[in-house]
This record gives C-alpha cells, sequence and structure tokens, in this order.
C-alpha cells in the first residue's frame, strides 16, 4: 500500500518536534501512557453517555510489554479505540488532537446528566496531538493497531517518521490500541536498550504516569524454589533448586494521596510520602494541604523540611513544586509556582486547568499558572502566621532554618513584599532576651516612642558591648540586634512597619531620646570645647565627617555613629563583596564630656607642648572605637606608635 504523506509541512515540523520540542527522551512514555488513559476515559464517558452498563471502569487496564529480541516496547489499552479515519486524521496531521476534539464535542456545561457529570469528572489529559510523535525520538519504526469501539474491523498505522504513513486492515480481537516502538539502535552515546529493561520502565511509570487513574501493568519474570521438590532432598550448601514464573505486576499507585480524604490521611502517612518523593531522612516540620475550586481548580500538597537541604545555600539549589496536570507529572521543578522569598517549601500541585503547550513539559504563562502561585502565596503565608502564633517554639526553629530568606525577601525588589514577610521575621530583643516579632516589639513601645530601635552588629555579645546599648537600656529602651548581614539592608529597604519608622541607635541624630535640658546642656559643652572638638576632627582627617559631644556614651569615653544611609556594618559587608568599588560610611566620632579620658585630652589640647601627645590621644580613641564597632583599625603601626608614646610619658 502507498506510503501517506502527514499533513503538516511533514518532515521539517516532525524533526523538530521529535528534537527540539522535548528536552528528555524518556518523555515519551509518559505521552504514550496518558494518550491511552484519555482513550479509557473517552470509552467510559461514552459508556455513561449510552447507558451501557457492561463497561466498568474497573475493567479498564492499561498494559506494557517489552521483547527484547525484537527490540520492541508495547503499550496497550482497552478503551475507545480509533477507526481508520480517526487513525489518518489523528496521527496522520501533526498537532491534532483527538482528545481535544472529543473534549469540545462533549463539552455541555449546563447538562445536568449523569454524563455530563462524568464529563466534569473525566479529565482528558493529551489536547494537542503530538505527544505521540515523541516516541520517534527513540524509535525508528512505530505501529498502532486499533480497533475502535462498536466496529468488527481494526487497522494497523504504520510509519518510520516524517517519509510519511500507511494504514492498512488488521487483525485484532477486542476494542482498543496497540503502540508498538521499535527502538533505534544503541549507538552515539544512546542506550536505547535500557527502555525494555524492567526497572527503568517502573522507574519511568513511577515517576510520570504514578497517579493515572488505571492500573498500568507489565508482566514480569520471577524467580522461587520449585514447587514440587521435597525438603529432604535439598543440598543445604546450595539451597533449593529454583524455577521462573511470570507473574502480572501493577506499576502505579493510581490513587494520589493529595485526592485521598483527608480524614484517611496519618501524619505518618504524609511524612513517609514526603521523605519517599522528595529524597529526606527526617519527617517535614509542617505539611499543608489544600484544594482550591473555582477560576483555577487546583490540589496543592506542601512540605516545609525541617533542617536546611545540603545544597539550599549554593547555586545548584534549584526551587520549584512539581507540577501535575490529572495526576500527570508535567514538570519535576516549576519555579512559577513559588516566590524566591518561600524557595524552601517543597511539595506539589495538581491541577486539570493548566494550559499545556504541544510538549506537555512547558507551560504557557496564563492567567491559571498565575492564579495558582498567588493564592499559594497567601496560603504559605497564612499558614507560617499561625504557626508562629500556635506553636511559636517550633516556628522559631523554622525561622533559625530559613527566616534569613524571608528577610531577603523584605530587601528584594524595593522592599515590594513588605506586606507578605513583615508580620513572619524575628530579632533578638534587648529586653526580652529571646528573638520577636515586629508586632510583639510595637505592642510594648511607650506612647511617646516614634522609632522601632535596632542596632547592628557581627553577634549579640558583640552589639551588647556598644557604649550606645548601655546608655539606651538605661532609658528603658527595646533593642531589636540585626545579626545577619542582611538585617539592615531588608530594613533600610522597608523604611517602616505600621507606620513606625527603624532608627539605628548607631545613628548620630539620636537626640530625640534626650531632654531639653540635656540637649541645652550638650550644646553648651560643646560651644565651650570648640577648639577641642575641632583639632580631634582636624587630627583624624576624612576618617570622621564630624566630632561631637555625646551624652549617651554610658561610661565609655568615645564611641562611632554615622549619618546617611550607609552603616558601619553596611560599610563592612559591602565591602566584604568582590567589587573593585569600595564604600564609606560617614563615620562621626562622639566623644563623652564627662570622662575622664575626655577630661585629660581637653587640658592636653590647651598646650602647644602637649599637643603630639593629645593627637595621639585623638588616634587612640578613634581606633578604640573603631575596633568596638568590630572594625578593623586603618593603621596599626601608627596605633602601636600611639601607645608607646603615652606609655613612656
Amino acid at each position: 500500500m502507498a506510503k501517506k504523506q502527514f499533513k503538516a509541512e511533514s518532515k521539517k515540523l516532525l524533526d523538530m518536534m521529535i528534537n527540539s520540542i522535548y528536552t528528555h527522551k524518556e518523555i515519551f512514555m509518559r505521552e504514550i501512557i496518558s494518550n491511552a488513559s484519555d482513550a479509557l476515559d473517552k470509552l467510559y464517558y461514552k459508556s455513561l453517555e449510552s447507558g451501557d452498563t457492561g463497561i466498568q471502569r474497573k475493567d479498564f487496564v492499561i498494559s506494557i510489554t517489552p521483547d527484547r529480541e525484537a527490540r520492541t516496547l508495547t503499550i496497550s489499552d482497552n478503551g475507545i479505540g480509533m477507526t481508520k479515519e480517526e487513525l489518518e486524521d489523528n496521527l496522520g496531521t501533526i498537532a491534532r488532537s483527538g482528545s481535544l476534539e472529543f473534549k469540545e464535542d462533549h463539552a455541555n456545561p449546563e447538562a445536568d446528566s449523569a454524563a455530563a457529570k462524568a464529563d466534569k469528572a473525566t479529565d482528558i489529559i493529551g489536547q494537542f496531538g503530538v505527544g505521540f510523535y515523541s516516541a520517534f525520538m527513540v524509535a525508528d519504526h512505530i505501529t498502532v493497531t486499533s480497533r475502535a469501539y462498536g466496529s468488527d474491523e481494526a487497522f494497523v498505522w504504520e510509519s518510520e517518521g516524517a517519509d510519511g504513513f500507511t494504514v492498512e486492515p488488521a487483525e485484532k480481537s477486542s476494542n482498543g490500541t496497540d503502540i508498538t516502538i521499535h527502538l533505534k539502535e544503541d549507538k552515539d552515546g544512546e542506550n536505547y536498550s535500557r527502555f525494555l529493561e524492567e526497572f527503568t520502565i517502573r522507574d519511568l511509570v513511577k515517576k510520570y504516569s504514578d497517579y493515572i487513574r488505571y492500573p498500568i501493568q507489565m508482566m514480569v519474570t520471577k524467580t522461587r524454589p520449585k514447587q514440587d521438590q521435597n525438603p529432604d532432598d535439598v543440598d543445604p550448601q546450595k539451597g533449593p533448586e529454583m524455577e521462573t514464573y511470570q507473574q502480572l505486576d501493577t506499576l502505579n499507585t493510581m490513587e494520589p494521596i493529595w485526592k485521598r480524604q483527608k480524614s484517611k490521611v496519618s501524619k505518618e502517612d504524609y511524612n513517609e510520602y514526603y521523605k519517599s518523593k522528595f529524597n529526606d531522612y527526617l519527617d517535614p516540620a509542617k505539611v499543608i494541604r489544600t484544594s482550591v475550586e473555582g477560576v483555577s481548580s487546583y490540589t496543592a500538597l506542601l512540605f516545609i523540611p525541617s533542617h536546611v537541604p545540603y545544597d539550599y545555600y549554593t547555586k545548584d539549589y534549584e526551587k520549584g513544586l512539581k507540577l501535575y496536570s490529572s495526576g500527570v507529572l508535567i514538570m519535576d521543578k516549576c519555579k512559577d509556582l513559588l516566590p524566591d522569598y518561600f524557595n524552601f517549601v517543597r511539595g506539589l500541585v495538581d491541577s486539570q486547568d493548566l494550559s499545556l503547550n504541544i510538549s506537555r513539559e512547558m507551560l504557557q504563562q496564563d492567567r491559571q499558572l498565575k492564579n495558582i502561585a498567588k493564592n499559594l502565596e497567601k496560603k504559605i503565608k497564612r499558614e507560617l502566621a499561625a504557626w508562629m502564633k500556635d506553636d511559636r517554639e517550633e516556628y522559631e526553629k523554622f525561622y533559625e532554618n530559613f527566616g534569613r530568606q524571608m528577610v531577603y525577601g523584605l530587601y528584594e525588589n524595593f522592599g515590594m513584599n513588605k506586606d507578605v514577610l513583615a508580620d513572619l521575621v524575628l530579632f533578638y530583643s534587648s529586653s526580652e532576651k529571646k528573638k520577636v516579632s515586629l508586632d510583639e516589639y510595637i505592642s510594648r513601645m511607650g506612647e511617646d516612642q516614634k522609632y522601632i530601635y535596632y542596632a547592628p552588629g557581627e553577634t549579640v555579645d558583640k552589639i551588647d558591648m556598644l557604649p550606645q546599648i548601655k546608655a539606651a537600656k538605661e532609658k528603658g529602651l527595646e533593642i531589636l540586634y540585626f545579626t545577619d548581614e542582611i538585617d539592615e539592608f531588608a530594613i533600610k529597604m522597608i523604611r517602616d512597619y505600621k507606620d513606625k519608622e527603624f532608627r539605628s541607635i548607631s545613628e548620630e541624630d539620636m537626640r530625640e531620646n534626650q531632654t531639653e535640658e540635656e540637649k541645652e546642656a550638650l550644646k553648651k559643652a560643646e560651644e565651650e570645647n570648640r577648639s577641642m572638638l575641632d583639632f580631634v576632627k582636624e587630627t583624624l582627617g576624612d576618617r570622621v565627617s564630624d566630632v561631637v559631644f555625646s551624652n549617651r556614651l554610658a561610661d565609655a569615653p568615645a564611641s562611632l555613629s554615622t549619618k546617611g544611609e550607609i552603616s558601619l556594618e553596611m560599610e563592612k559587608t559591602i565591602n566584604r563583596m568582590p567589587s573593585e568599588q569600595m564604600v564609606k560610611a560617614e563615620k562621626v566620632l562622639e566623644l563623652n564630656p564627662e570622662h575622664k579620658v575626655i577630661q585629660k585630652l581637653k587640658e592636653e589640647c590647651a598646650s602647644e607642648e602637649t599637643k603630639e601627645d593629645a593627637a595621639a590621644v585623638s588616634r587612640l580613641l578613634y581606633d578604640q572605637a573603631m575596633l568596638i564597632s568590630g572594625i578593623s583599625i586603618d593603621d596599626p603601626l601608627q596605633m602601636s606608635e600611639d601607645i608607646n608614646r603615652l606609655i613612656a610619658r
């Protein structure tokens, strides 16, 4: 029989589909099995429509038969089958979908019949008619033998690729379709023979088609002790004589855990599912399950790990959720379903509403996907907020693992994520001696307090050493300690929380906490000691932008504060980054006018004979303030000489 040509720019289009559209050759297994599932769905629907009670869903099956000698893999179903015309139309026209046509022909949203209800429950997966051709990635010859339901005739469609196809009469005892894939020879580093191995077939079914609603079966060869041998005749050294036998195994689970009734799924069930599917050795810290019906209908099963994955903070870590369409795996990690600040969440989404393009493994960036992502973000946010409220101890354990990622989320996109994340973050409190939320901090603020005060530093202990901390505590102020380098950057980006601005205790402009008497006393002291302050500033040069008196240093002689947007901690963080451009905070040296060292400095500045000593003291006060702030000093040699000078004096 003469070959017929494909009807859609045959060779060029087919070549593109089998060489460009699909990323992995193994995808063909998913596509062919999904087509078989569609055929079974169609027959079940047709039986409901016609009232044929002789057809039962429990009788439907998909069979896989590997033949190593013939190098063929056959996938069969006992579904609706195809007529000669349907074989020519559906398989002879690339990108024509019989499934889509079937779905459109039977769409009747206003109908209230059993058939219409079945239509709603029946998810026809393959809508674009291209998946079948993915088999040519691994095959040099494909035959499709099919007998339509209700017909006495069967036909076989054959093709070796873009050169065309033939359709001829065939013998088939019952309705359904057998797709036989003749695998290419192993060459050029490609191992096509692996698709005939039991382990590979099991693995691919488990990976992509585990939740197809019909049993996927394969006849496998197993061994056992011979049934008729006498136990007394068994050689204790060699053991019993073995025999092989055939057994029909079901390869898929069929019912996914997220579609079972919640009341019938235990915590242990979720834990075991998580550990087996996401390769973790510990139970998850939290399980989130949600189903949504509406514009975008989907079910999501999400997990928050109880520990940080080993590659979490590396460039190799990939965020994303497994994405299923009616139980068929479409993408192993769909990045678009999670924002970066929730990238620690693992799990899956299953939806029948996704607009898949011709390869199933690529998604159109459509409204459904965006709606699902937005809803998931809101759901995760609500669950985390409830977790913080209801089980603070466990939430704090989670926060130790993944809180930094949420703080980074505050920083990115110019603070646009503040409404999602600001009430979820925690910081150490100077008064509570533990981590608190911003809401908890605000709840303890006095009526006259305008700002949320914070202090950045490497550790809690080092921040406690800052002179400003002691003075602030004496005034009864609660201070949040920012011990992660990203904390201050994030807070600078969002600027305020519930109309309360953030203010660093290391900022020079902290005089709102002073009484009028204190302000006047400082102003008078600075006027009286202007020559000394100018001398210290001149001695330090461009290392400081100003030298001032301060009454917030407790018993310390000096400390550093900053003006502008760049703090001391931000300067350290930015300058550690691999960049040729260095930043410099606008430093202010604050001096305690009541301290004995400052009193002595005042005396030495007044005499020309001791000006060199005064300069040495000025430099040492600056170096001391730098060290207390956790910053390396500019000139260790000069510091050593200044110390020696004063000791020798």
